[in-house]
């Protein structure tokens, strides 16, 4: 199947999401995730509407950009980023979804030019297998970030646990939108934390219908 006609009938069911659960589907940003495909393919999607690339390694990343500089896109890094490669990427990129340490934020406030959007990565389901802070962490962590005039903490991602059981899936997602209340109470000015990355391609309408604001598409989009 094309992208476009992917991309078709994915709007459709964040569309019905949005519905279920009383949304504008004005509120979601589709992130399309080119991490495993080819340029040609990322310029298929680019074609069909899709504005928003996802990245989650520093290669790929550089890769895509360089192609497609030039371009109405707006660029997401969404895999573990370590504090050494921050000066790659750093004045190319525009939205950072693995905020996790204060090691990694030090050197963006460092390297940056000016502020970058940043989601704080929570391990909600604490899978070792995951990174991510715990939510008790949050909250401490996002004292500490104060200091760093160039970091804006726009939000909280997380990732589900891959279970065909959507009740778990959906307590994940509720909790992350509960911590996001909790974060958004206390008025930080660094970290007015509006959205929720949240949902990928096997569960991104319940991820909708517990409050994301930002999808990550990769397979059922571009394969």
């Amino acid at each position: 199947m094309q992208v476009a006609a992917k991309l078709e009938e994915i709007n459709r069911k964040i569309e019905h999401a949005c519905l279920k659960s009383n949304r504008s589907i004005e509120e979601i940003t589709l992130i399309g995730v080119t991490k495993y495909v080819t340029i040609e393919r990322t310029e298929e999607a680019i074609q069909a509407g899709v504005h928003h690339i996802g990245e989650n390694r520093l290669e790929g990343f550089r890769e895509k950009y360089d192609h497609f500089q030039g371009m109405d896109l707006k660029w997401h890094f969404i895999g573990t980023l370590q504090s050494r490669k921050v000066k790659d990427i750093i004045h190319q990129v525009d939205v950072i979804h693995s905020l996790d340490r204060l090691s990694l934020a030090k050197e963006i406030n460092k390297r940056a030019q000016q502020t970058v959007d940043c989601f704080i990565q929570v391990n909600v389901s604490k899978e070792e297998s995951k990174h991510g802070l715990s939510p008790e962490e949050v909250l401490p962590f996002l004292e500490k970030l104060g200091d760093h005039q160039k970091i804006q903490v726009v939000g909280l991602m997380t990732m589900a646990p891959h279970t065909e059981d959507e009740t778990v899936v959906r307590q994940v997602f509720k909790r992350l939108a509960e911590l996001k209340e909790k974060v958004q109470e206390k008025g930080y000015e660094h970290a007015p934390c509006t959205y929720l990355s949240m949902g990928m391609s096997n569960d991104y309408e319940v991820a909708i219908e517990e409050g994301a604001t930002h999808i990550r598409i990769g397979s059922k989009l571009v394969g």
